[in-house]
């Protein structure tokens, strides 16, 4: 099923549907403020599921999207002060962070080999109301194939995944084409010196300028 996710209108009709696929372990392709994701609850089956038709390693986890960051210390994720200064400065936004805690709250299999989640407030409004609207977080990754580029829009994404829509077990959302935007700026907070994992849409110097010695 393909249902449109443009306006607030949309938005609102739509949530009610996807929470209900989400809560029977169904998984979602749709837009964010970067590229499309594929996501799933944060559940252990829905998490196997999602790794199957990403076709990637179960062992590599994905990360989360919350509504705030009060939400994701509900879950029992810990800000370090480097994490707090730039979620201060950069959330709702392009830049993910990875953080510890959780223990008994989320599955062990979100966790990297540092020990910490990856979470970003998304500034999707749309996704960002659903995160809020179900309490529940939303885990994330490219909409593709391994190694091939994201889908732009709800047609690539469909083709790409054409089985897994026909049967009902992915659900996708569309919000349109989008531009080409590079994916979230990743950083490794777990310790007390965070560490710049990967460089996307929020530079470096960017982050230094906002966070000052804070920032990686």
């Amino acid at each position: 099923m393909i249902l449109p996710f443009r306006t607030p209108a949309d938005f609102d009709a739509a949530i009610p549907l996807i929470s209900v696929h989400l809560a029977a372990e169904g998984l979602l392709g749709y837009p964010t403020e970067t590229v499309y994701g594929l996501g799933s609850a944060a559940s252990v089956p829905a998490l196997a599921a999602l790794a199957r038709l990403k076709g990637r390693d179960p062992g590599k986890p994905f990360l989360l999207l919350v509504s705030s960051r009060g939400m994701a210390e509900d879950w029992g994720l810990v800000f370090s002060p480097s994490a707090r200064a730039l979620s201060d400065a950069f959330w709702p936004g392009p830049l993910t962070l990875v953080v510890p805690g959780g223990e008994g709250q989320l599955p062990d299999q979100l966790r990297g080999r540092e020990g910490g989640i990856a979470v970003r407030h998304t500034s999707h409004r749309g996704i960002e109301r659903l995160v809020d609207r179900t309490k529940q977080p939303l885990t994330s990754t490219s909409a593709n194939r391994p190694g091939g580029p994201p889908a732009p829009g709800p047609d690539r994404l469909v083709e790409l995944f054409q089985d897994n829509v026909d049967d009902g077990s992915l659900l996708v959302l569309d919000g349109g084409v989008l531009g080409n935007v590079p994916p979230s700026t990743l950083v490794d907070c777990t310790t007390s010196v965070p560490r710049m994992v990967r460089e996307g849409a929020i530079p470096r110097g960017e982050l230094r300028r906002a966070a000052g010695r804070l920032a990686p």
